[in-house]
């Protein structure tokens, strides 16, 4: 039976250009990689900072199996715990300047466990239209009463706090949004918290190891770390492997710690991924070099589209091409992949109806001729953005 409904619903998937494939790498992650048999510049990744392959990175996490083992065999709240989770969360409180740090098996993880360990019935959540799905899921998951707001508009979040009561009140917003690329005016958020008595509770994962001086992200960036309640953080990004974190204060972890399903119900993350985490982090403020390359990158891309009529800022390493119909961008991913480009059709429901899109995804691994291998391509093929 439930194979027949899955007939069904594929077939309705496929007839409107929505149904997913698996296309396995034949490489490591990187800028140029191996799929399908051909070798392809990737800008379809979130390595943004090209950490997913380097070779510290990789010797922390070999070096971390030789001493840990593979699996870690429970919760950490069972027989799961390792000094090399303890290490990676002093370091992550260095990096975000933080009372305490907790780690989480995925974004998702962290965002679907934070938002209900902190509210619940008779409480109220804020939420950008534009969020991740995993805080979304998050706001559903905490059965308090979810109030969508429109995008980045700040007066009708304040308008929202004033008149939603709520014993509880906690805004929820990502810093970089991730299929958009634009930024967050988190200044008027944290004020318009501070004036209606709420929470903010902030996803940084697109913003980690990209904004900020020392790559903490946005809320660094603006000298807002201690005016954020809680801050998710990635390492499956910029930071090149897997997992995430929140930093926050002391108490709000230890209640994490007691109340976060995904916490306490999952087998710990493998010390050979946090040893990797932790020198992925002492690469992002040792090197200085990494993030100054990737933001040579992201302008040079960045003028080139303008430089094509196409709408595009400079403001985080994620730049999209929106053209509409699910079909248009599929078209438009597959002229591009026979030029040598790797860039994925992002559609519904992913991202809003009508807006399908290419999603570029720059790193401090690609070289100038990359970008503009990519840049070319795109005027080769005649991509036109929907409204540009």
């Amino acid at each position: 039976m439930a194979s027949s409904w899955a007939r069904e619903d594929l077939a309705s998937l496929q007839a409107r250009g929505l149904r997913r494939y698996l296309e396995p790498l034949e490489s490591p992650q990187g800028p140029v990689v191996r799929v399908g048999g051909e070798t392809l510049v990737n800008f379809s990744s979130n390595d943004y900072l090209g950490l997913a392959a380097s070779p510290s990175v990789r010797a922390a996490a070999i070096a971390a199996v030789e001493r840990h083992g593979v699996g870690t065999g429970a919760s950490r709240l069972v027989m799961g715990d390792t000094s090399a989770h303890h290490r990676l969360e002093a370091r992550l409180m260095a990096f975000e300047r933080a009372e305490a740090v907790l780690l989480f098996n995925s974004g998702y993880a962290a965002n679907t466990g934070i938002l209900p360990a902190l509210v619940g019935s008779g409480d109220a959540v804020f939420s950008d239209a534009l969020n991740h799905a995993s805080l979304v899921d998050g706001c559903r998951l905490s059965r308090a009463r979810v109030v969508v707001y429109p995008h980045a508009d700040v007066d009708a979040l304040a308008k929202a706090l004033a008149e939603t009561p709520g014993r509880r009140k906690l805004v929820v917003t990502d810093t970089v949004f991730s299929m958009d690329g634009d930024v967050a005016p988190l200044r008027d958020i944290v004020d318009v918290c501070r004036a209606h008595g709420a929470a903010l509770m902030v996803d940084e994962a697109h913003a980690t190891g990209v904004l900020g001086a020392r790559g903490a992200g946005l809320c660094e960036e603006l000298g807002l770390e201690g005016q954020v309640d809680l801050r998710m953080g990635t390492l499956s990004k910029a930071l090149g492997g897997q997992g995430a974190y929140v930093a926050t204060s002391r108490v709000v972890a230890d209640l994490l710690i007691s109340r976060a399903r995904p916490f306490i119900f999952s087998t710990a993350l493998p010390a050979a991924l946090c040893a990797a985490a932790e020198a992925a982090v002492d690469a992002v403020e040792t090197d200085s070099d990494l993030r100054p390359r990737l933001w040579r990158n992201i302008r040079r891309f960045s003028d080139g589209l303008r430089a094509m009529g196409l709408r595009a800022e400079p403001r985080s390493a994620v730049f999209p091409v929106v053209l509409g119909e699910p079909e248009r961008a599929l078209d438009a991913a597959r002229r591009l992949r026979e030029a040598g480009v790797l860039v994925k059709a992002i559609r519904p429901p992913t991202v809003p109806e009508g807006t399908s899109r290419l999603r570029f995804c720059l790193s401090a691994a690609h070289t100038v001729g990359h970008v503009d291998l990519a840049l070319e391509s795109l005027r080769r093929v005649g991509v036109h953005a929907r409204g540009a």
